[in-house]
């Protein structure tokens, strides 16, 4: 445990931390708010991720969309809720859409605004320390700290590519006096890149390849690689990799027009996989 809470702090703690997602396909509205009515009605999307199965404080995160187009087909509006914990630190974040949507010969190309505010606690009381009393380790550490977001993506019946920023601002905690900063800083944007296209194979079978890029200055390129095949418009199965980190496995059940349930199973690379 006490591990996992240095690897968030040090000097200088952030008061959020980029969520990581399998399913981004199916989740676009947490990657970019221009996604906000591209369904054409409305769309509810509940997603829940344990990572690192096994390991104490490992990280847990918990999503909650819903987004639609307005009676002008220009407008798309939506609502998200994110609720992660990793060790002791724990994030609630509330962020409203707004998306506005220019019909095109070949489909709809989206600029989306995002904002909203982070609930941001630690548990220090929680940590196991070897001396008893550490003032370092006392109390329960709480900030409510702004953030915005923008994007862009278009759309049509079998493809769609979106570019995002999903938050502007850069939320410093520091670790002495407590209070945090709100600031833009390029230099610690998370650039966002995503892109797939729904191919007809036969009759009765679709494959969907996706590909999803992140980029922040002074880290490696991280990109998500996948191909998802549909069978008899119910049944989903498909694949991913994510370079230098896992391979994932899917399955999908479109259970109704209106509804689908799916299932990812993510196998890590890294030296957690012993």
């Amino acid at each position: 445990m006490l591990f996992l809470f240095l690897l968030c702090a040090a000097t200088q703690v952030r008061a959020q931390f980029e969520p990581q997602f399998t399913q981004y396909m199916f989740n676009e509205m947490f990657i970019t708010p221009a996604y906000a009515g591209s369904r054409e009605h409305m769309a509810l999307t509940g997603l829940y991720r344990n990572q690192w199965v096994g390991i104490e404080g490992a990280p847990k995160t918990q999503t909650f969309s819903a987004h639609t187009p307005l009676r002008n087909e220009r407008i798309g509006v939506g609502l998200s809720l994110l609720h992660e914990e990793i060790g002791v630190t724990e994030d609630l974040s509330i962020f409203g859409n707004y998306a506005y949507r220019i019909p095109m010969h070949k489909g709809f190309l989206s600029f989306g605004l995002s904002g909203g505010i982070i609930y941001h606690q630690e548990q220090l009381l929680e940590i196991k320390t070897q001396d008893q009393g550490d003032l370092s380790f006392m109390g329960t550490p709480q900030l409510l700290v702004p953030n915005a977001g923008f994007g862009t993506y278009f759309h049509n019946r079998n493809f769609f590519a979106g570019v995002s920023i999903p938050r502007l601002l850069q939320n410093k905690v520091d670790a002495n006096t407590g209070k945090a900063t709100n600031r833009f800083n390029m230099p610690y944007w998370h650039y966002y890149f995503m892109t797939g296209y729904v191919l007809p194979i036969t009759e009765g079978v679709k494959v969907k390849p996706t590909a999803m890029v992140k980029a922040v200055s002074g880290a490696p390129l991280i990109a998500d690689l996948g191909a998802h095949f549909l069978f008899n418009e119910f049944i989903w199965l498909g694949g991913s990799y994510r370079t230098s980190d896992s391979w994932s496995a899917m399955m999908q059940i479109q259970l109704s027009k209106q509804m689908r349930f799916g299932y990812y199973y993510d196998y890590t690379l890294t030296d957690l996989q012993q």
